[in-house]
């Protein structure tokens, strides 16, 4: 029982800080009540870039979403200005309220909202680009799938439907965001398609067509996540477009910089993102008619006076934790995204720790065979799978080994984790049984045990003590490992905590929340390795 004061002790010291960090200032958060606030802006003539990069940001440093029109423009035009890319915006608005960068450009709907849940994140009054959003389609589409959209947006401009559904997503007087029921099944709406399982496996026997559509889930209100669903002005788009086109959507939500790689490698048919067709892009994939203007804008952290840590330090902090478990946790029951991806590492780590130990010992048995070739084969295995990062084995396996090959993200995961575990694992069992002195074998021999009994009875009990310590180690750090499964669209437990900090704006109790679940996994999980480290060592 007083193993259970560590994780509790370290819970109340980073909840401290947590809140010392961030206090809590009241206020509606989004989605609670209310929709988008309009936020005042002068100048809406777009201004040029250059002129506000020499004046403005000659020298600062500027946070950007990876993969975005802000990244792409100050990247190939304003060489003076820092660019920092993030690849969820909301870690570049930490990264300004903690003074690490000096602005953040990104577009005006994703600003303005991020304004009404602090007002401490000041809107700069410049337009930087008038470029519109289309919908991405692969230059490789036989189907007239762009043909189809761009028809049907036409009609939905001609009799005023793109405007509903731009009215229903940007309230600038505050009201609630008004969300269209369709009459398409559960399976085909709910957020279970968006998490990576449903929408990669083949389609049902169905006589309807399905229209995968890959979004960035973390911008509200563009696209976002709300009662566990995917909500948002892109949602409602294509979710009517699909109807119009006799096509059943599913949404595939990923990283954006994950986007047009998933829409080339056929893992996804269309992109809705708010995603603007620049020249660079225009090179990769095709793109609709422009269906909605969304500027990019500049803000910078502007808390006032006397808005940094007021307010005394004993109930305050209590309330703006419990404030936290309330806005991150039990508002649209966003609890059930953590258990969620909970499930999602475990199942990862488990069958990719079997399938890798499994993997390993084959390896090993090559690494130690006699045929030259065997033993090749194994060092160049290892080298691969030792040298190669592992998020880019990761996307390498997802966009290009099974690109063709529509299955589950978390099929994929495992796949790779096994591949990784079993490079690691198979050295280590090489080593603990090299380790043993060669008159074991020989003493075998002389109590008349076969090739495999003296194995089995005698060299494998020691390999096993041997290796077991550093095996559990590369246990845990399999685990931590899964943390990446979120750029090939998987919703694991950090990906659970990056899509509630989408919502709730709030860059620290999901991060300490997601960073104490996985140090109760792990000490956890060595406790109950410790309990059977004896028996796997034979008590010696």
């Amino acid at each position: 029982m007083k193993c259970l004061w560590v994780p509790a002790g370290f819970l109340m010291i980073l909840c401290t800080l947590m809140l010392r960090a961030a206090p809590f200032r009241p206020g509606m958060p989004p989605g609670e009540g209310s929709g988008v606030t309009g936020v005042s802006h002068a100048g809406t003539d777009t201004d040029s870039l250059h002129v506000i990069a020499d004046s403005l940001l000659n020298g600062k440093k500027v946070a950007v979403m990876t993969g975005s029109l802000g990244e792409m423009m100050l990247s190939d035009a304003c060489p003076q200005v820092l660019v920092r890319c993030f690849d969820d915006i909301m870690d570049g608005f930490s990264a300004l309220r903690a003074g690490k960068v000096d602005y953040v450009m990104t577009a005006y709907t994703t600003a303005y909202v991020v304004n009404r849940s602090e007002a401490s994140y000041r809107i700069l009054p410049h337009h930087l680009t008038n470029e519109g959003a289309g919908i991405a389609v692969s230059k490789n589409d036989a189907t007239g799938l762009l043909r189809g959209i761009d028809s049907v947006l036409a009609v939905f401009r001609k009799d005023g439907t793109l405007d509903a559904i731009v009215g229903n997503w940007i309230r600038h007087d505050g009201s609630d965001y008004v969300v269209t029921q369709f009459d398409t099944p559960e399976s085909y709406t709910s957020y279970a398609a968006s998490k990576g399982t449903q929408a990669m496996q083949d389609p049902p026997q169905d006589p309807v067509p399905v229209l995968r559509v890959g979004t960035a889930a973390n911008r509200e209100p563009m696209c976002f996540i709300q009662n566990n669903r995917i909500a948002g002005l892109d949602w409602e788009l294509m979710m009517r477009t699909g109807h119009a086109l006799g096509r059943k959507v599913e949404f595939v939500d990923m990283k954006y910089a994950a986007l047009i790689a998933a829409l080339q490698s056929g893992r996804i048919d269309a992109i809705a993102s708010n995603m603007t067709a620049t020249a660079e892009r225009k090179k990769q994939v095709d793109f609709s008619a422009v269906y909605f203007m969304n500027p990019q804008v500049l803000i910078v952290w502007d808390p006032g006076e006397g808005s940094a840590g007021d307010g005394p330090a004993g109930s305050g902090i209590w309330a703006g934790f419990l404030d936290g478990v309330r806005r991150n946790l039990l508002h649209e029951n966003r609890y059930r995204l953590i258990l969620d991806g909970l499930w999602i590492t475990f199942v990862i780590a488990v069958f990719s720790v079997f399938l890798g130990t499994l993997l390993g010992a084959g390896i090993c048995a090559l690494r130690m065979s006699s045929r030259k070739i065997s033993r090749y084969f194994a060092k160049g295995y290892i080298t691969l799978f030792r040298a190669i990062p592992q998020v880019v084995i990761l996307m390498v396996m997802f966009y290009v080994v099974f690109a063709s090959v529509r299955i589950s993200g978390i099929i994929v995961s495992v796949i790779t984790f096994s591949l990784i575990f079993a490079s690691y694992s198979s050295e280590l069992f090489r080593s603990s049984l090299e380790s043993i002195p060669p008159g074991q074998r020989q003493a075998g021999s002389a109590l008349g045990f076969r090739g495999y009994q003296t194995f089995l009875y005698i060299l494998l009990p020691q390999a096993a003590r041997i290796a077991f310590p550093v095996y559990k180690g590369e246990i845990i750090s399999l685990i931590k490992m899964t943390a990446i499964v979120g750029y090939i669209a998987v919703q694991d437990l950090t990906k659970a905590g990056d899509i509630i900090r989408s919502r709730t704006f709030d860059a620290f109790f999901p991060l300490v929340m997601v960073a104490f679940i996985y140090m109760i996994i792990i000490w956890g999980l060595t406790r109950l390795l410790d309990l059977l480290s004896p028996k796997a060592c034979g008590n010696r």
